[in-house]
């Protein structure tokens, strides 16, 4: 049976992270993967989840199946994350949620929830998205199409394209949008902007599916909840998916969250009994451990602060970096304007060079990113920017 199949290429940023390990250059630069690293490149453990994880091992009893449903608790608290305490979908007990293997796994179940709601639901994501929004869903059988979102040449919001094609969506259709710090272009719409997506949205009819990745790394926990929250007030169906990968640092527990806004309290019902059943038959059981230490931490008023301050430490951070290297470049005597990098949000950015200009940084100055130029702002240091600016100015000279 093996002997029909053929190689599939590998995901060229994990390619890219092996290419990067084996060069042995002194100012080798990775800006690949989308991971957050402190000011010496490592990717610390929040100090939060360290106490979180101590009280989750001095006080846990068993190792027993979670169910389906994953924690109540947890499932609860993110809830109350994404679309705050007092949301009107939460009073009119509107929404279930249930624990997934981290964000993917969250739009995995998504995927497959949709496939059984209407079997030719059409998908459409932004152009771009995330590399494995299309994968995901294909391999679910869902078909995928594109809508306009970010334009190259003059690195902005196609907002005037993408309205027009929302308003040709029906409601039968999908629709996935991405929550904050769009990646991979860090391109977010405004609140204005949110605020005439959802009136399409209720206008067509068609299912909003968000994808909340970085909840916090944007400009706040609560500001980047916004189109979540203005969307789960206005219509009657809506998928969310959430990650802890980022936000809480939390990239091996493998934890985020699938939720399921309908239009009263027996539908969600009769959604989130569809929603088990399709858990049941992909990976039977969430794990539990992430989700232990996030309830832990939003449950504990003192943890949870120091979570909240942890967090602006990164968010800070990153949007640090997007200045510093748009200074840098203007030292090293680069007059393109770089400016955009500044002006967007979240982990990623796309630095607007050729391929074949990507391909020179990294072959003649060990500069790494993938090819279409997006860069991982969170690669960026202090020790490291000046090298970086160099490279790009003599590339692009």
């Amino acid at each position: 049976m093996f002997d029909t199949l053929k190689a599939l290429p590998a995901d060229p940023i994990l390619g890219l992270l092996t290419q990067y390990r084996e060069d042995s250059h002194p100012n080798k630069v990775d800006l690949g993967v989308g991971v957050y690293k402190d000011p010496a490149g490592h990717t610390p453990i929040l100090d939060c989840v360290k106490a979180a994880e101590k009280i989750r091992l001095d006080t846990e009893t068993t190792k027993v199946y979670i169910g389906p449903t994953g924690s109540v608790p947890f499932n609860q608290l993110m809830g109350e994350l994404a679309f705050g305490a007092s949301h009107s979908a939460l009073i009119a007990n509107r929404v279930r949620t249930v624990s997934t293997p981290g964000g993917t796994g969250a739009l995995r179940v998504a995927a497959d929830f949709i496939k059984r709601c209407n079997p030719n639901a059409v998908l459409w994501v932004s152009d771009p998205t995330w590399a494995n929004h299309t994968g995901l869903f294909e391999a679910a059988g869902i078909r995928v199409k594109t809508y306009p979102y970010y334009d190259y040449d003059t690195k902005s919001l196609k907002f005037e394209q993408m309205m027009a094609t929302l308003n040709t969506i029906g409601k039968d259709d999908v629709v996935l949008l991405h929550a904050c710090c769009h990646n991979p272009s860090g391109m977010d719409l405004t609140t204005a902007q949110w605020d005439e997506v959802v009136k399409v949205t209720v206008k067509q009819g068609f299912t909003p599916l968000i994808d909340m990745a970085y909840q916090g790394f944007g400009d706040g926990v609560d500001e980047d909840a916004y189109g979540v929250r203005q969307m789960a007030a206005a219509v009657e169906s809506m998928i969310l998916c959430s990650s802890c990968s980022k936000n809480f640092g939390l990239y091996r527990e493998r934890i985020g969250a699938c939720s399921i806004v309908a239009k009263d309290s027996a539908k969600a019902d009769i959604a989130q009994s569809v929603l088990l059943y399709v858990v049941r038959c992909i990976y039977s059981m969430p794990p539990a451990h992430g989700a232990a230490i996030v309830e832990t931490i939003l449950g504990t008023p003192a943890l949870k602060q120091q979570w909240l301050e942890e967090l602006k430490v990164m968010r800070d951070r990153i949007n640090g970096n997007r200045e510093m290297l748009v200074k840098q470049l203007i030292a090293n005597g680069v007059d393109r304007d770089f400016s955009f990098i500044a002006q967007q949000k979240g982990m990623f950015s796309f630095l607007g060079v050729s391929p074949e200009q990507v391909a020179t940084l990294k072959q003649d100055f060990s500069v790494y990113m993938v090819g279409s130029s997006r860069i991982s702002i969170a690669g960026i240091s202090e020790t490291n920017v000046d090298y970086l600016a160099k490279s790009i100015a003599a590339v692009i000279k």
